[in-house]
């Protein structure tokens, strides 16, 4: 799919469904980005980012980074490659060095591997900038956690996060893209999040879902087809977990095959020693749920919000609701792409310096034009639009 470059600012095609967020499923390519590369991304990165807030606002602009559809055709626009996992990391890291939260009135906190951790400190911090009361930062830094919780332990379809950008505006509106990598697949999935659009961190928060691959039994606790099982899994709980214990022994080798928890998943066929994901808890894992017993949550989103409740405990619980009360949860995959400079890798074609320099500099003269007259704010990106549909034949 071809989208022009002048519809990556023109909100026609992308606007209606720039409510949605959603995921995307890249591979993992290897290799960055060179630097004169990237140099060029973070300008190109900043003059769009400027173009947009300049004419539809902060909050537009949180839209159009919540839609992967969109997402995918800024990355391509920038020059990356047009379906790798760099995409992710490399546009969110061009945008968090190009946007300046005192001048455009947004935060770009977090990043990959380490820098995603430090995602909670940049929020409070940006509090000494925008005017977002301590509760309301408290707030946002929950946002960012459960954001993660719920694609990382609630949705099992084997990508283990490494990469979390929490974008925030001077209102307290954000948005996240975070990324996991399924290391047996050697893919990437990308997961988007949009605060107008969350109701219920657990109830289908992903609302517009784009992807290349869907995975197979995967278990996926936010679909409204697990209302059931969330509830059981609060109630086993409640009803303190002793009682369950029975179910997590790991049992000896006999040459009768016995069923795990496992064996219950929907369509689920495999031999006993090749099992979906081990179901057994040990000591130490179970005191996971007698503290979560102790503790008694109120909600199914406070139960998984505890200290511990990985993956692991709550695929269990998920199994026990349905093995036991016949509360099923989801098994389906909650999972349902645009050149303009060409990609680093030379596909499919190569990068262009001088047309990318002269992109960058026509959305600045098109900002500029734009301050001084609005009525003529994008002839130039209009003209953008020409050079490249004659630089296309």
């Amino acid at each position: 799919m071809l989208l022009p470059y002048y519809n990556i600012l023109k909100p026609s095609k992308i606007r209606s469904m720039s409510h949605r967020s959603g995921i995307s499923n890249l591979p993992l390519h290897g290799g960055k980005a060179p630097p004169w590369l990237f140099q060029r991304m973070m300008k190109l990165a900043g003059a769009v980012t400027e173009a947009v807030i300049f004419e539809y606002g902060l909050c537009e602009f949180l839209h159009r980074i919540s839609n992967p559809y969109w997402f995918q055709a800024f990355s391509c626009v920038l020059g990356f490659d047009w379906h790798s996992s760099g995409t992710t990391t490399t546009t969110c890291g061009a945008l968090k060095t190009a946007i300046n939260p005192e001048e455009h009135g947004i935060l770009v906190a977090g990043g990959k591997g380490r820098a995603s951790r430090r995602t909670p400190h940049e929020i409070y911090d940006i509090g000494e900038i925008f005017p977002l009361s301590d509760k309301k930062l408290d707030e946002l830094v929950y946002s960012s956690k459960i954001s993660a919780k719920v694609d990382n332990s609630c949705i099992q379809d084997g990508y283990q996060l490494y990469h979390h950008v929490f974008f925030l505006t001077e209102k307290g509106e954000w948005a996240v893209v975070q990324q996991g990598m399924n290391k047996s697949t050697k893919y990437a999935r990308r997961y988007h999040w949009l605060s107008d659009s969350v109701e219920n961190y657990l109830n289908e928060p992903h609302n517009g879902i784009c992807c290349d691959i869907q995975e197979k039994n995967s278990l996926d606790m936010t679909s409204h087809l697990s209302f059931d099982a969330q509830q059981t899994s609060l109630d086993l709980i409640l009803d303190n977990p002793e009682h369950l214990r029975k179910y997590f022994h790991k049992k000896p080798q006999i040459e009768v095959k016995q069923a795990s928890l496992d064996n219950f998943c929907p369509e689920l066929t495999l031999p006993s020693h090749h099992p979906v994901l081990d179901t057994d808890l040990s000591p130490r894992e179970f005191e996971v749920l007698k503290n979560a017993w102790e503790l008694q949550p109120e909600s199914y989103e406070d139960l998984i919000s505890l200290k511990g409740m990985g993956p692991k405990k709550i695929r269990a619980l998920a199994l026990i609701s349905d093995l036991v009360y016949g509360d099923s949860p989801s098994w389906d995959d909650p999972v349902k792409y645009s050149f303009t400079h060409g990609g680093k890798d030379g596909f499919p074609y190569p990068v262009d310096r001088e047309v990318y320099d002269h992109s960058i500099q026509t959305i600045k003269d098109a900002l500029v034009e734009a301050k001084l007259e609005k009525k003529d704010k994008y002839q130039a990106i209009k003209r953008l639009e020409n050079l490249i549909k004659s630089d296309n034949n």
